[in-house]
C-alpha cells in the first residue's frame, strides 16, 4: 500500500513513516522544507511538497496513494480555536481526493475529548460538547461528516501524553514548569488520571489500522490507562532534585498558568476494543519509566 502521511516529520507521524515502511508499504510524505524532505528520503519514504494551509496540495497528495493517515496538526495554543477549525477544512480537503474510493484515512483525535467522569473512557464514546463549546472536536466533526459521507474513514485516538523520543508536548512543559519555579507541583491529592502511549506503540497501532481500513471504527492507543498526577510530579521532583507538593486548586492555577487546565485533567482510557480488533499489544516502557530513564538530559529512547 501506498500511503500519504500528513505530519510525516513529527513527533508522531515520523514514528508511523518508519513503522509503515518496514512493514513493506510505501509511504508518501508531507513536508513544507527542503529539511523535512532529506529527513524523509533518509528514511526511505518519497516526498510531497505542501502544507497545511495549501488545501490543494493536500488533495493532490490524497489522489497519489492508496490511503491517507492524517497526523498534522498546528499545535500553536495562542491561535488554538483557528487551528481547530482549519483541521475542519484540511480533512474536508483530503476526503474530497479520496470520494468515489474505497480508499482509506485514519484522523487523529484524543481520548481526553471523550473523557467520561466516573470510569474510563472506550472507543464506542463520543464527546459529550461540540466544537462551539471545546474547538478541538471539530476534528471528529470533521470525520464523522466524511463517514456520513460514505468515506472510508477511521480514527485514532491519541492520550494526552504519547511519550517517547523527541516528545516536546505535555511531560516536557510540566518538567519546565518544575525546573522554573523549583518545585513539582500537583492539585489536591493528584489523584487525576492520565493515560498515556509510547509513541512507537502508537505507530503500530495506525499502521494495523490502515491495513485493516475498517470504515467508521475509533481506535483508543492506550497503553497505561491512567498514570496519577501525583505520580508524575513525584518522578520529576526526584530527577530535578525538587520538592513534591500538593496545591489547593487554586494556588494550582497560578502555579500551571495556561497549561492548569491539562495539569488538572482527569481522563482515564481504556483500549480494549482496539486491542481486540488489531491484534495491537503495547510492548514499549510505560510513561513513568519513560520519563525517569530518558527525560533529563539521558540518551533518549
Amino acid at each position: 500500500m501506498r500511503v500519504f502521511v500528513t505530519g510525516a516529520t513529527g513527533f508522531v507521524g515520523s514514528a508511523i513513516v518508519n513503522e509503515l515502511l518496514q512493514a513493506g508499504h510505501q509511504v508518501l510524505g508531507l513536508t513544507r522544507s527542503e529539511e523535512g524532505a532529506k529527513q524523509l528520503k533518509a528514511a526511505g519514504a518519497d516526498v510531497h511538497y505542501g502544507n497545511l494551509e495549501d488545501l490543494e496540495s493536500l488533495k493532490q497528495g490524497a489522489s497519489l496513494a492508496d490511503g491517507v493517515i492524517h497526523t498534522a496538526f498546528n499545535h500553536d495554543f495562542t491561535r488554538f480555536a483557528a487551528s481547530c477549525e482549519h483541521d475542519r477544512h484540511v480533512i474536508a480537503a483530503l476526503g474530497s481526493a479520496l470520494e468515489g474510493t474505497n480508499r482509506p484515512m485514519l484522523i487523529t483525535s484524543g481520548t481526553a475529548l471523550v473523557a467520561t467522569p466516573g470510569r474510563a473512557a472506550t472507543e464506542a464514546d463520543d464527546p459529550t460538547l461540540t466544537a462551539a463549546q471545546f474547538p478541538r472536536i471539530a476534528t471528529q466533526e470533521a470525520a464523522v461528516a466524511l463517514m456520513e459521507k460514505g468515506l472510508n474513514v477511521s480514527m485514532v485516538r491519541l492520550p494526552p501524553s504519547t511519550h517517547g523520543q523527541g516528545d516536546h508536548g505535555f511531560i516536557p512543559m510540566l518538567i519546565a514548569i518544575a525546573r522554573d519555579k523549583g518545585m513539582a507541583a500537583y492539585a489536591g491529592e493528584g489523584n487525576n488520571l492520565w493515560p498515556a502511549v509510547h509513541r512507537l506503540d502508537a505507530a503500530r497501532l495506525y499502521r494495523l489500522a490502515i491495513e485493516k481500513a475498517i470504515p467508521g471504527t475509533r481506535y483508543h492507543a492506550v497503553q497505561d490507562e491512567g498514570v496519577p498526577m501525583r505520580q508524575i510530579a513525584e518522578v520529576i521532583g526526584k530527577r530535578l532534585q525538587v520538592p513534591v507538593k500538593s496545591l489547593t486548586p487554586e494556588a494550582a492555577k497560578g502555579h500551571f498558568g495556561w497549561f492548569n487546565h491539562f495539569a488538572s485533567l482527569d481522563a482515564p482510557a481504556t483500549a480494549l476494543i482496539t486491542m481486540e480488533k488489531l491484534g495491537w499489544k503495547p510492548t514499549q516502557i510505560s510513561l513513568l519509566e519513560d520519563i525517569d530513564l530518558y527525560y533529563f538530559g539521558n540518551k533518549n529512547n
